[in-house]
Parts: structure tokens; C-alpha cells; sequence
């Protein structure tokens, strides 16, 4: 017979469920649907020892490119911890497939997996498909291209049997050299910030992958790699009110699943000198949770990270960001450690059962929401084909075009005139054949080396194209002296169209006052470069604005567009 005290209670957990489903939940749901949910978690939690239980609260990393006795450890972990999750590294998707389903069928609980696909699996599976970093998506207008974008990285994520996309990121980028956000950043405007991601997390969720926006309290302006060491955000509380804090405020209201915590140190937030965020009470349970009243999951960065690890041991730190607020562990390299000391930590009254409870019954329904209550075995076979083919070329190049950003054309150079002849200048350290092969493919275009720029003809019209390193998101955007000695030479003698093939931040100490246009394309690969050469073509709009700030002259917001040639505007239509 149920007491007054178990009914209060039992009222009590019916009221965080309806608030859990508010947070996060698949559309069309109704009370039979909440009441199922309930009782499967319920009867979930109920099964579990409390060494499961605990089990749940952390997630570990699985490569398959460190070897066998590496993958035994992990094994190991899962078979013995019953850990909650994985987070899969680098690289063999088919690999990983089998692993999570051998995994899968050994724990008790299923598994939540995890990845950081912020660009797609790419971010992680070199044989996926890369779609466009967060700088080039803030850039486009049409917001429903990312939502188009996430959808499709859901569908990606579901075929290897990923249910956590720990994406989007939604720092505002305000310092040029940050040197671990820049490229991953939507840009240094919050609004836009908060538009893109948007965008991004309900294409994920919708299609029930999990979203985690991060990383919280705000990583847009540091200069240090928290990789490596603490980054400290020094900001008054205004500022991060204004800036920082504003997008994690925005969408928590929005429906998002998951926030991350990022390892900073922020005074204004925290006033023990040195504690990082991300085991911070003040910051996570104080702000996040009973401020701001986040009822989603709460997921630690990695605990690997330099700036955490190189301060506190393993199982230590994980203790300290349970009892700090967070619900899950990520890339735990303590989790036996862990445990014993959250229990210990529980024994000695410093955290309440009722505060295991809550997590793992906020982990188990997230799992239920996303049907790992009844989870089916991936297939392996052809799954490389899967992530890269042509229906991802399509949808990444249209990216790419509704992102190209036109400073300049002043004296409308664009679109190329295909009845001229123009000379191709490529500059910088990454390839470009691809872009020169296209433009060639609608005009006529001489490729010319640096060191044959004197034999151009006077008065010519010169393509200059900055190609940065597309390899990965943190190379550096910065140009040349070399490549700014050429573009201001030819600048002086040609009608000069300068396309930068890399972050605007390139242009933020060039002088661009002599240079006729401008364009943005914000990255080297082949589908941005395809994209570009059509466009300067005419066979497609220009309408991308500038995400950032990048200086004095050249703001977020700015761009101009450039409609298509009438003959391929008339050609569009009659296609349709």
C-alpha cells in the first residue's frame, strides 16, 4: 500500500517528467506515450544495483585505430562498469559498427553512443562525407539549409547506430585568434548564433538524434586551447549575460536535450580561484539549473582535456563534476575510481541517492525518448558508401553556395563574362586544381604561377584565389606576406577578383581598398571550390553575409548579392 510519502514523491517525478518531455521530446507524443515512458524507466531504474545505477552517469571513448588490447580495455569497462555510453573516435565505421553491437548485447542498459559530428561524421570518419564547419553555415541566410543539414547527419548518425550528436557548438566567437572555437563558432552575433543552432539541434532532434549545445557558460573569447590548459573568460557579468551566456538562455527554452560544460575558468561565475566550470556548483547547479532551470542532460566536455586533467586525477574529477551538477561523464578515464568515490561521497551525506536517482532516470528516459528501450543491431556493409555519396555532394554544395559571401564588386566584374579571357592567380599552401578545372569549364581561364604574374597583360581581368588548409578546423586562417605583396601588385595594374578559399578572418589585416571584388567561400575542399566556380559563373545566386566581425571595415552582417544570368535564371525555371 503507497503511503502519503510515496504518493508526494511519486506526484513529485510525474511533474520532472512532464518538464523532461518539455525539454526534450519526439513530436506527436501524448499521455499513453509519457505514462509508457515512465514506467519503463521506472522498472529500469528499479532493476539496477546501485553499482549500475552509477554505471549510468559516465561515458567512455572508442577508437578502433589504437589497437586490440586498447579495445579489450574498453570491453572490459563496458561488460564490468555497465557504463552508460561511448563517445566513437577515429576511424573505421565498420569497425565501430560491429563494436557497439557486440557492446550493445552485453549491457544490461543500453548504450548511449555519442560523437562529435559537428561537420558530419567526417569530424570523425574519414571515409564520410564533410559538410560545411559552423562559420560557412552562419553565413546563409536560409536557415532551413542547416536544419536540411542536420538532417541528414541524423540520418547519417542513426545508419551507425549514433544517437547523441554532441553538436551544436553556440560560443560566439568574438576573438579572431581563439584557437579552439573560430571555425566551429556560427559567428560573433548572437542572434545568429542562436538562428543557426537552432536550425541545427531540431534538425537533429526531430529526427530523434540527440543534440548537446555547448560549451557552456560560453568559449567564444579565449586564447587558450582547453585542450592544453584552462582558458579563462574574464568578462563581467554583463558582458556574459549579453554575449556568452545569451545563447545557452535563448535556447533552453527551445527543446534541446543537452548541454555541455565547458572547461574555463570564469570569475565573474566562480569565485574559488582556478575551478574550471565544468566541476563548478556555482556554475552548473546554481546557474544552469536552478537560475536558468535547465531540466535536460548535463554532459561534462571530455574529462581527458588538459585543462581538467592535468589538475585533478581520474575518478577524482569525475566525483567532483557529479557532485558539481553534472548528470553524465564524458570520456571518462576513471570510471571504477569514480564510482567508489560518488558512493563514498554518498555514504558521508555530501550527495543524496535522490541526486543519483534524478540523473539516471533523466539518462534512462533520454534513452527511452530515442528508442534504445528496444534497440535493433546496425549492419555494417556498405556503410562507407552510406556516408559518402552523391546525395551528400548535392545537398553539401548547395551549402556551400548559400554561404559565398560577396564583399565587393565595384566594378562588376561578376558574373564572368564567358566570351573573356581571365587569368587565375592561386595563392597560399592548399590545392586548387578543382576550382581552376571549373572555372574552365564555363570560361576561359589561364592558370598562372606566382612567379609568372609579369607576363599577364595589362589591364587584365585576374582571378586571385587565397587556398588555406581545409584539413582541419584549426588551421591557421592568416595570410602570407608573400600572397599580400601579389595581390597588391596586381592589384595596381588588373581588374582583380580576390577569393578567399578560408576563414574571413584572412582578410583581417589585408588591404582590400584597391581590390574590385571580394568573395568569401570560407573553405578549400572540392565542393566548396565547385560551388564557387559555378557561382562566379552565373548559374547560381550569391546571398551569404558575413558571420563575424573580422575589423573596422568589414562587419557581421555585410555582403551583397549577385543574381544569376538571365539565360541560367531561365534555364532554372524551366527545369522545375
Amino acid at each position: 500500500m503507497k503511503t502519503a510519502k510515496h504518493t508526494v514523491l511519486s506526484i513529485l517525478f510525474l511533474f520532472t517528467y512532464i518538464h523532461l518531455f518539455a525539454q526534450y521530446q519526439p513530436k506527436n507524443l501524448t499521455k499513453a506515450d509519457l505514462k509508457k515512458a515512465e514506467e519503463w524507466v521506472n522498472r529500469t531504474y528499479n532493476s539496477l544495483s546501485q553499482d549500475q545505477k552509477l554505471g549510468q552517469l559516465f561515458i567512455v571513448a572508442l577508437y578502433t585505430n589504437k589497437g586490440e588490447n586498447y579495445i579489450s580495455n574498453v570491453r572490459s569497462i563496458v561488460e564490468q562498469e555497465q557504463i552508460g555510453g561511448l563517445i566513437l573516435m577515429q576511424d573505421d565505421a565498420a569497425r565501430e559498427i560491429n563494436l557497439v553491437n557486440e557492446f550493445q548485447s552485453k549491457s544490461k542498459v543500453p548504450l548511449m553512443i555519442g560523437m562529435d559530428a559537428e561537420w558530419g561524421l567526417f569530424q570523425r570518419i574519414s571515409a564520410a562525407h564533410k559538410f560545411p564547419w559552423a562559420m560557412t553555415l552562419g553565413a546563409i541566410q536560409d536557415k532551413n539549409l542547416i536544419t536540411q543539414m542536420a538532417a541528414k547527419i541524423a540520418e547519417d548518425s542513426k545508419r551507425m547506430g549514433i544517437n547523441w550528436d554532441f553538436a551544436p557548438v553556440v560560443d560566439v566567437n568574438t576573438n579572431p585568434d581563439n584557437p579552439i572555437i573560430g571555425n566551429r563558432s556560427f559567428g560573433s552575433e548572437v542572434q545568429n548564433v542562436v538562428n543557426s543552432a537552432l536550425a541545427y539541434s531540431n534538425g537533429l532532434q526531430d529526427n530523434r538524434i540527440l543534440a548537446a549545445i555547448k560549451h557552456f557558460p560560453g568559449h567564444g573569447d579565449t586564447n587558450t586551447d582547453s585542450h592544453l590548459d584552462l582558458p579563462v573568460v574574464a568578462h563581467h557579468i554583463d558582458r556574459l549575460n549579453a554575449v556568452e551566456l545569451a545563447p545557452f538562455k535563448t535556447l533552453m527554452d527551445k527543446g534541446i536535450g543537452g548541454v555541455m560544460v565547458a572547461h574555463l575558468y570564469v570569475p565573474a561565475l566562480e569565485k574559488e580561484k582556478g575551478i574550471p566550470a565544468s566541476i563548478s556548483k556555482n556554475i552548473i547547479t546554481g546557474l544552469l539549473k536552478e537560475k536558468f532551470g535547465y531540466k535536460g542532460l548535463i554532459i561534462t566536455d571530455a574529462l581527458n582535456m588538459g585543462a581538467v586533467a592535468q589538475r585533478y586525477k581520474p575518478g577524482e574529477l569525475d566525483a567532483l563534476a557529479f557532485k558539481a551538477g553534472n548528470d553524465i561523464m564524458l570520456f571518462s578515464e576513471g570510471v571504477k575510481e569514480g564510482k567508489r568515490l560518488i558512493q563514498q561521497a554518498i555514504d558521508k551525506k555530501e550527495i543524496t541517492q535522490n541526486r543519483v536517482e534524478e540523473s539516471v532516470k533523466k539518462i534512462l528516459l533520454t534513452k527511452y525518448y530515442l528508442g534504445l528501450d528496444k534497440y535493433e543491431p546496425r549492419n555494417p556493409e556498405n556503410i562507407n558508401y552510406h556516408l559518402n555519396n552523391e546525395s551528400h555532394t548535392k545537398l553539401v554544395q548547395n551549402l556551400y553556395t548559400n554561404a559565398l559571401t560577396l564583399l565587393k564588386d565595384n566594378k562588376k566584374l561578376l558574373p564572368l563574362n564567358c566570351s573573356e579571357v581571365y587569368y587565375y592567380v592561386p595563392l597560399e599552401e592548399a590545392p586548387y586544381q578543382t576550382f581552376a578545372d571549373q572555372l574552365n569549364l564555363k570560361t576561359t581561364v589561364i592558370v598562372k604561377k606566382s612567379s609568372e604574374i609579369a607576363s599577364i597583360p595589362k589591364n587584365s581581368k585576374v582571378i586571385i584565389g587565397f587556398h588555406k588548409d581545409n584539413s582541419t578546423a584549426y588551421k591557421p586562417y592568416k595570410i602570407s606576406d608573400e600572397s599580400k605583396k601579389i595581390l597588391g601588385e596586381l592589384s595596381k595594374n588588373h581588374h582583380v577578383i580576390l577569393n578567399v578559399f578560408g576563414s574571413a578572418y584572412a582578410l583581417k589585416d589585408i588591404d582590400i581598398s584597391n581590390v574590385s571584388t571580394v568573395l568569401v567561400s570560407y573553405e578549400n575542399n572540392d565542393d566548396s571550390m565547385t560551388a564557387t566556380a559555378k557561382a562566379l559563373s552565373g548559374k547560381s545566386k550569391i546571398t551569404g553575409r558575413l558571420p563575424v566581425s573580422v575589423n573596422e571595415n568589414l562587419k557581421a552582417g555585410m555582403g551583397t548579392d549577385l543574381h544569376m544570368t538571365a539565360e541560367n535564371e531561365t534555364s532554372k525555371k524551366a527545369t522545375k
